[in-house]
């Protein structure tokens, strides 16, 4: 198609697309807004919200989802149900409108490339449809993998993974380039394809500017160890103390009917329970350290209730502070300055390596402040080994925890707290070089198509 001689054009598509929300949209918000001096982009949306550039163009499509349906069913705890029957996800009724309106918008716009970012993982097959339709290059930005154990350790049946994975082999077939975020499910899903395809597969990982990490002067005199996102695992802390009754546990055999398990991961290890339990450990060594050193987890969407009944049950009310969501411009300052950055993912308790890399691990960077990463062996601990001003330990690994905060808490509380050089990192972390990797994965996937 031609553009006559204006800036060429992408299509992009993202169901996920407000960038407050996931690491994902976020990433694709912030990656979309680099490439904007090279293309003109147009993104498909279904989620409404503010938008952080002038430069990109939005299209919000509405879903044909059947809300009052789906509510109602969750009302009557039948999300089983809906686990098994709405596939991949609840995006699957926006493809359709999402197929329709891309048809225009490619009349409109005519771009030179598809560019999809997932998740929700529907979002794929709007882009195969309509690269088909029109005869379009098609890059699929997977993020993580559909069949990472981290992010997907379990499925609803055996079936529901035998289908995520054709779906993903299916995606990795149909485009002309595919990208992943971490380098372990990239090459655990390259293996599987033909030679032919396998050349497709690209790696451009999440990113930070080190400029939105200035150095910034510690808030208070205590010891302050921030999180910031979602962590999991209060349920499993709650859990540990319910009463299982008749009408309870019939229907936790319920949700777990026919559950295909690919991994065990212990949800506690991705809760504050162990740290909280090392921190208690370290005041417990040094008393006068009562009420001066503190963790707190910054953009917590779960309930006060499970909250506070969590951190009743582990016994760490104490030492942890929860707070809700709140807009990402603001991570920035919050993690610029606290005295120790935390990162956990669950522990995989088969011992095999993990391939998910938490989007937060390249914000730590960004900064200059210790990190105590509590991951499993895999993508995440590789990639930090050697990082300055970084203690890795495991998952449930109480006793390292405590002795990274004693002697972090020490050293403030003795004038001299730690902070750590990174500006050799920066240059590869900037969303300017991830747009530039981005870039060329697309310029690769047009070349493709008019090669072949």
């Amino acid at each position: 198609m031609h553009n006559g001689g204006r800036q060429p054009a992408l299509l992009c598509i993202s169901p996920s697309f407000s960038p407050d929300t996931t690491p994902t949209a976020i990433r694709a918000s912030k990656l979309l807004d680099k490439l904007s001096a090279q293309w003109r982009i147009t993104v498909l949306t279904e989620s409404p919200g503010r938008r952080p550039d002038e430069h990109v163009r939005v299209k919000v499509v509405r879903s044909r989802r059947p809300r009052r349906l789906l509510a109602g069913l969750q009302r009557l705890r039948l999300a089983r149900l809906l686990e098994i029957l709405v596939w991949p996800d609840d995006s699957i009724f926006w493809v359709l409108p999402a197929i329709l309106a891309g048809r225009r918008v490619i009349r409109e716009i005519a771009p030179s490339a598809i560019v999809v970012f997932m998740m929700p993982y529907s979002g794929g097959l709007v882009g195969i449809a309509l690269s088909r339709l029109i005869g379009l290059p098609l890059i699929l930005n997977l993020d993580d993998s559909p069949t990472c154990t981290d992010m997907h350790p379990s499925f609803p049946t055996r079936m529901h993974y035998r289908l995520a994975k054709a779906l993903e082999d299916f995606y990795a077939r149909h485009a002309d380039a595919v990208i992943y975020v971490s380098e372990t499910n990239l090459d655990s899903v390259r293996s599987r394809q033909p030679d032919h395809i396998r050349q497709r597969f690209h790696l451009v990982r999440y990113g930070a500017d080190a400029a939105d990490f200035r150095p910034r002067p510690t808030r208070t005199e205590n010891f302050e160890i921030a999180y910031v996102g979602a962590m999991s695992g209060w349920w499993a802390l709650v859990e540990r103390e319910a009463p299982a009754g008749g009408l309870r546990s019939a229907y936790d055999a319920w949700t777990r009917l026919g559950r295909y398990e690919r991994t065990a991961l212990d949800p506690r290890t991705s809760s504050p329970a162990i740290i909280g339990e090392a921190i208690i450990d370290a005041i417990a060594e040094h008393p006068d350290w009562v009420g001066r050193v503190n963790l707190t987890l910054y953009g917590n969407p779960y309930p006060d209730s499970v909250v506070a009944n969590a951190l009743a049950s582990a016994g760490v009310e104490s030492v942890v502070t929860v707070l809700g969501p709140f807009p990402h411009d603001e991570v920035a300052d919050i993690i610029a300055g606290a005295d120790l950055l935390f990162l956990t993912l669950p522990q995989r308790l088969n011992g095999s390596r993990g391939g998910r890399i938490s989007a937060k691990t390249y914000e730590y960077l960004a900064t200059d402040r210790p990190i105590l990463a509590a991951v499993p062996q895999g993508e995440n601990w590789d990639y930090l080994t050697d990082k300055p001003g970084v203690w890795l330990v495991d998952p449930d690994d109480r006793q390292g925890m405590k002795e990274v905060i004693v002697g972090l808490a020490g050293a403030k509380f003795g004038g001299t707290p730690r902070t750590f050089d990174r500006d050799h990192l920066h240059d590869q972390l900037s969303y300017d070089t991830r747009a530039a990797e981005f870039a060329d994965v697309v310029r690769a996937g047009i070349e493709r198509r008019r090669s072949s």
